[in-house]
């Protein structure tokens, strides 16, 4: 018996067996979860059906968040199967790849600043609003995934920077609207994780060489260790919780100063 048992979990971004959303996919199915599981096209169609199978037979729907037709269209759908949603995880994330490498300055066009917003934080109001129907009235849960380069400057990952930051207070003022109608809203700040949406960024090597060396636990996190982050936070156990971004990196965030030895 899970503490997922009876939750229904709507979860987005998921783009291979290796992605963040998947690890948190899994360890909700694990803890009794029933799954809905979306995908951008369908290029991606066949992939997402077989991860779903793998999930005891997840629905899968086509969700493009750049359309705000497809986000209705994905919670009409959704309507046709369950009556109720108890959690909502956004997992997605897209700037230019231009802008994710070099000087921030000289490669952030507003057309990239632009799509990075959109894709990246709007799209966690326009599925919030969408689910809302569904979620209003009972003890339920939206789950946002961030970074620490919304913090503090990081080599290369620029424009989605501030991308991450808007998604940050987005989850913040989300969690005061929705509160009222017994809907929590958080965020998780995962460490560095070799994902295919990871490998757009310039270096990305060194950066996981450098968290490794430095974070107080010596490694990276993995999909499940945020995976189980998620569940617990989206669970009835984590029913006082809301407005928070909790970090999920090894305590890599904590750290000011590495190197010299106690």
């Amino acid at each position: 018996m899970g503490f997922l048992d009876g939750k229904k979990a709507f979860i987005t971004g998921v783009a291979s067996n290796r992605s963040i959303a998947w690890g948190i996919a899994e360890c909700m199915h694990e803890q009794g979860a029933e799954l809905a599981l979306t995908y951008q096209n369908e290029k991606l169609k066949s992939r997402i059906d077989r991860l779903a199978e793998a999930c005891g037979g997840a629905l899968t729907l086509p969700c493009d968040v750049a359309e705000e037709a497809q986000v209705e269209a994905a919670f009409a759908r959704l309507g046709e199967h369950w009556s109720e949603l108890d959690i909502l995880v956004h997992c997605i994330a897209y700037a230019p790849r231009e802008a994710l490498d070099g000087d921030f300055c000289e490669n952030t066009s507003r057309e990239a600043f632009t799509t990075a917003h959109d894709i990246s934080s709007y799209s966690l109001t326009s599925l919030a609003r969408a689910a809302r129907p569904m979620m209003r009235g009972h003890p339920s849960a939206v789950l946002a995934l961030t970074y620490l380069g919304s913090m503090r400057s990081m080599p290369n990952y620029n424009v989605m920077g501030l991308a991450k930051a808007s998604l940050e207070a987005n989850v913040r003022y989300l969690a005061y609207s929705l509160g009222p109608e017994q809907i929590r809203v958080n965020g998780i700040s995962a460490g560095p994780i070799r994902t295919l949406a990871a490998a757009g960024i310039g270096n990305f090597r060194m950066m996981l060489d450098h968290v490794e060396k430095n974070a107080p636990l010596r490694r990276n996190v993995t999909p499940r260790d945020v995976g189980h982050a998620g569940a617990f936070l989206c669970s009835d156990l984590a029913g006082g919780i809301t407005g928070e971004i909790t970090y999920v990196d090894a305590g890599y965030s904590t750290v000011g100063m590495t190197g010299f030895d106690a």
